[in-house]
């Protein structure tokens, strides 16, 4: 049921194509920040940790409040704010990644931490609302496969084989080339996003004029 399901299966890929970001990221960011940027292991240990507290933990909040608002609207909703919230984190990622010290890296990168888990919220909901009760462990249990089999399996070997790559050119800045290559995936990411907002459209319009799903 879960992989015939168009709605569910972008989804899934959608919220992948973000995990290779937020795990390629996330795995190497401090490493980053200290090769590159500066940054000392206590600094890390206070205001990276910071970081994290502030920006994923207010994003999947906020997110949160968000879905619920606007899903009772409609629920293209599941698609269009994960597609809106990586599109505003793009810009806000390549100034983390350009920026020339570590706090104004770690200010630019609290944008991409808050912005970048709104697909989580919005996805792992959406999953429970379309199947039946009887459905959810297992229809849950398959989009943390899926996502976690792609962002957790792809990213971090991704971003560590590009750097190793970018090491025989740039050796002082490999690791940052490699996270620079991270974009394109925020790309994709949005890109399937919108097709889940426009699939969800299109079932709603569905159901109110009372045409099963195919």
């Amino acid at each position: 049921m879960f992989f015939t399901r168009r709605s569910l299966v972008l989804a899934a890929l959608g919220s992948g194509a973000t995990q290779i970001i937020t795990y390629g990221m996330g795995n190497f960011a401090t490493l980053f920040m200290m090769r590159e940027k500066g940054m000392t292991l206590s600094d890390v240990a206070v205001w990276f940790a910071l970081a994290l507290i502030v920006g994923m933990g207010g994003g999947i909040y906020a997110s949160g409040r968000l879905v619920d608002k606007f899903a009772q609207r409609s629920k293209a909703a599941y698609g269009w704010l994960p597609a809106a919230s990586l599109a505003l984190a793009v810009p806000l990622y390549l100034l983390f990644v350009w920026a020339p010290t570590w706090p104004v890296a770690l200010a630019f990168l609290l944008g991409p931490l808050f912005l970048n888990y709104f697909y989580l919220t919005a996805s792992v909901a959406l999953v429970q609302q379309e199947v039946r009760p009887d459905q959810r462990v297992m229809s849950g249990a398959l989009l943390l496969l899926v996502m976690n089999f792609i962002g957790m399996g792809l990213g971090p070997t991704y971003v560590g084989a590009a750097s190793d790559h970018f090491r025989l050119t740039d050796p002082q800045h490999s690791l940052q080339t490699a996270l620079y290559t991270l974009v394109p995936f925020y790309l994709l990411a949005i890109a399937l996003f919108v097709w889940l907002a426009r699939v969800l459209a299109r079932e709603e319009r569905s159901a109110a004029q009372g045409v099963p799903l195919p």
